[in-house]
């Protein structure tokens, strides 16, 4: 892949150092992703759940100048951390690319105020955005009011099958998270509804759109498994001890698969992410 795209990029978002290193494994991934999805010169983008920009870079990369990415986010401003999703935002929008970027916060695209043309757009994105959800529904409605406003979908998350020892960790964490978030009343963690690949294809069909290809991403350099381990083993003990509505039995559960999970943290065996599953589809 060409390192000097790459490094382009990651220059825009603002970052150096350490973070600069970590956003340049993030970006290559996303450009595996723009080139399966077909982003292309002169591409107009809606991109749901943009945070703080990683794949809104990347689209606007392969959109070119006569190309937009509108990118927004139920997030405020303020979420996120060690940069803020409104920090990041300014940075990407005073880059090169900025021009044909456009990202808005605190917006709810289920809102009846939040409207666009029908067909504005040639493609309408959701990459690693699904599991901060809050339920089927949600992603059932949000399919079903964006196939107004674009020609195509493309998805991209996190793939549940374990496909090599390395992967375990990374999937025992996040099966972890979705069965303590089961409980509770309202979250902010990575993994709020966990969707299989088979999932995501059943509710776009029934949102009315038609799977036409799909794929495995696989990048194992990201960082991803380390980050969701470090994050359930923190978390996790403490919102067990919570005032937490949850049945004892499914409580200790959960507390011998942390015990399973730190056993392989602590044991030095290396970790890889999971694959990505993701797709094109087009609106029936």
């Amino acid at each position: 892949m060409n390192k000097g795209i790459i490094e382009a990029i990651v220059e825009g978002m603002g970052l150096e150092g350490h973070l600069s290193d970590v956003q340049q494994i993030q970006t290559e991934h996303r450009i595996k992703l723009a080139r399966f999805w077909e982003i292309k010169e002169g591409s107009r983008v809606l991109e749901i759940g943009c945070g703080q920009g990683d794949t809104t870079a990347v689209l606007a990369h392969f959109a070119g100048e006569r190309g937009f990415v509108h990118g927004v986010d139920i997030a405020p401003p303020d979420y996120g951390s060690p940069m803020t999703v409104g920090e990041a935002a300014a940075k990407l929008k005073a880059s090169p690319l900025g021009s044909r970027i456009r990202m808005d916060y605190g917006i709810d695209v289920l809102s009846d105020e939040v409207g666009f043309e029908d067909n504005e757009f040639d493609f309408v994105v959701l990459s690693h955005c699904s599991w901060y959800l809050k339920s089927f529904e949600e992603l059932a409605a949000i399919l079903t009011k964006v196939r107004r406003w674009a020609r195509k979908l493309c998805f991209a998350e996190w793939d549940m099958g374990v496909d090599e020892p390395e992967q375990l960790a990374h999937y025992m964490a996040v099966l972890i998270q979705s069965q303590v978030e089961c409980y509770k009343m309202n979250s902010f963690s990575n993994v709020r509804t966990l969707f299989t690949p088979e999932d995501i294809r059943e509710l776009a069909s029934e949102a009315g759109w038609t799977v036409s290809r799909q794929t495995a991403v696989h990048s194992p350099e990201m960082h991803d498994a380390r980050w969701e381990t470090d994050l359930t083993l923190a978390e996790a003990p403490a919102e067990l001890d919570s005032p937490l509505p949850m049945p004892d039995k499914a409580k200790q559960l959960v507390r011998s698969q942390l015990k399973l999970l730190r056993a392989y943290a602590e044991s030095g065996r290396p970790m890889r992410p999971m694959a990505v599953h993701a797709f094109v589809a087009d609106k029936i």
